[in-house]
């Protein structure tokens, strides 16, 4: 898949809040994930890992309010949307999030995912 197929994938997935669909499908088994500095989560490599990042989230998890995905733009091997949650998390009440994050797409599979807020 090209870039730009790659990411109409990801914003078909995304309206479906298939985040794990995702990942499964669209990453690549060495791909990356960089957190801005000071986030609670770490950098991570390799899907399982990614994987294993997204269950961690998922589990501080109380309830999700409301949540959207924008539709992403591709230039070049990189396509970009902004996301945002409204969440209450285990003992911290609830927040809101908004983020954007930009992908780094290889032979048709996502092979970096970087977040900034």
């Amino acid at each position: 898949m090209t870039t730009k197929e790659v990411a109409a994938r990801f914003n078909e997935l995304a309206q479906q809040g298939k985040f794990e669909e995702i990942l499964t499908e669209l990453f690549a088994q060495d791909a990356k994930s960089i957190e801005p500095e000071g986030s609670p989560f770490g950098n991570v490599e390799g899907l399982d890992n990614i994987l294993a990042k997204g269950k961690q989230f998922h589990d501080m998890l109380e309830e999700m309010h409301d949540g959207y995905t924008s539709e992403a733009i591709a230039a070049g091997n990189y396509f970009t949307c902004v996301m945002g949650m409204d969440v209450t998390l285990k003992g911290m009440g609830r927040q809101k999030f908004d983020e954007v994050a930009v992908y780094q797409v290889r032979d048709g599979k996502i092979i970096s995912e970087q977040f900034f807020f």
